[in-house]
C-alpha cells in the first residue's frame, strides 16, 4: 500500500468520472396535463362522453320484455343479476333510431332511486381527454340534445360531446314513460 494520501482520493474521483460516463441519462421531463375521464359512446353518428361518477357499468344488449303502454323508445325491462333494469333507446328518444344490433350496450346508471339502461349505437369504453382542450359549445347539428350537453372535448381528431345521464334523469319527459 502507497502511503500517498492523495492516491485513495484520486481513486475515488477516477471512480465517480468513470460512472459519470456510464450513466444513462434521467428520463425526458414532461409537463404533465390534467386529463377528464369518461365513457365514450356513439349515438346518432356522434361522439360523446358521460362523466364517470353517472354511469355505474356498461352491458351487453340483455334481452328484454315489452311493456305495454309505454312510450315507443321504451324498449322493455330486463333482469340483470336478479335486479330489474328498464331499457331506453336513447336514440329513440331523441327521435333517431339505433345503428347495427351487433355493437349496441347499455349505459346503466344507477343515479339515487333512478336505475335504468340506456341503449347507445356503439361504447368506446374510458376516454382520458386533455381538460386543456374543454370547449363550452356543442356542434349545432346536436340540438334536441343540447339541454343534456355540458361542453365538449377535442380529443383523437374527435369532437367529444359531454352528455350528462344526471340532466337526462332530471327531465319530466324521461320520467314519463307512459304512453299518451
Amino acid at each position: 500500500m502507497s502511503s500517498n494520501p492523495a492516491e485513495p482520493f484520486e481513486l475515488l474521483q477516477d471512480i465517480a468520472q468513470r460512472s459519470l460516463g456510464n450513466a444513462r441519462g434521467l428520463p425526458a421531463q414532461v409537463d404533465i396535463k390534467p386529463h377528464w375521464s369518461g365513457i365514450g359512446f356513439k349515438l346518432a353518428g356522434h361522439h360523446f362522453v358521460a362523466p364517470m361518477g353517472e354511469v355505474a357499468e356498461i352491458l351487453a344488449q340483455p334481452p328484454a320484455t315489452r311493456l305495454p303502454g309505454v312510450q315507443s323508445w321504451v324498449h322493455g325491462v330486463s333482469n340483470v343479476r336478479g335486479r330489474l333494469l328498464p331499457l331506453i333507446d336513447l336514440e329513440s328518444f331523441f327521435g333517431g333510431s339505433l345503428g347495427a344490433r351487433k355493437k349496441r350496450r347499455v349505459l346503466a346508471l344507477e343515479l339515487g332511486d333512478l336505475y335504468s339502461g340506456l341503449i347507445v349505437s356503439e361504447v368506446f369504453g374510458m376516454q382520458h381527454i386533455p381538460t386543456d382542450s374543454f370547449r363550452e359549445d356543442v356542434p349545432e347539428v346536436l340540438g334536441s340534445l343540447k339541454p343534456f350537453l355540458a361542453g365538449s372535448y377535442q380529443h383523437n381528431n374527435q369532437v367529444w360531446s359531454v352528455f350528462s345521464p344526471y340532466k337526462l334523469a332530471q327531465n319530466a319527459e324521461f320520467f314519463n314513460a307512459a304512453a299518451t
